[in-house]
């Protein structure tokens, strides 16, 4: 019952690599892979989307030299009142 060369075949792999094969004729929707499946297709390609979105919008590395911020809209320098 060896398999290709030196390797030796191990029923317990065989059957889970089958059971994974074919868990698309078995699949059922349900609570548990309803809530997966809107986590995983929606809430987290949005929740990256906004987050790229927003750090796209902050930031300008187009010819920046040293000292010069990134940001796209610098805050305007402190200036000291003098008396």
């Amino acid at each position: 019952m060896a398999g290709h060369g030196y390797t030796k075949t191990d029923p317990a792999v065989e059957r889970w690599n089958t059971m994974r094969e074919a868990v698309y004729k078995h699949f059922r929707f349900n609570a548990r892979t309803t809530r997966q499946s809107i986590l995983g297709m929606i809430v987290f390609p949005a929740a990256v989307f906004a987050l790229a979105y927003n750090q796209d919008v902050k930031y300008d590395w187009t010819g920046k030299r040293k000292g010069v911020p990134l940001t796209r809209n610098p805050p305007a320098p402190a200036v000291e009142e003098s008396d």
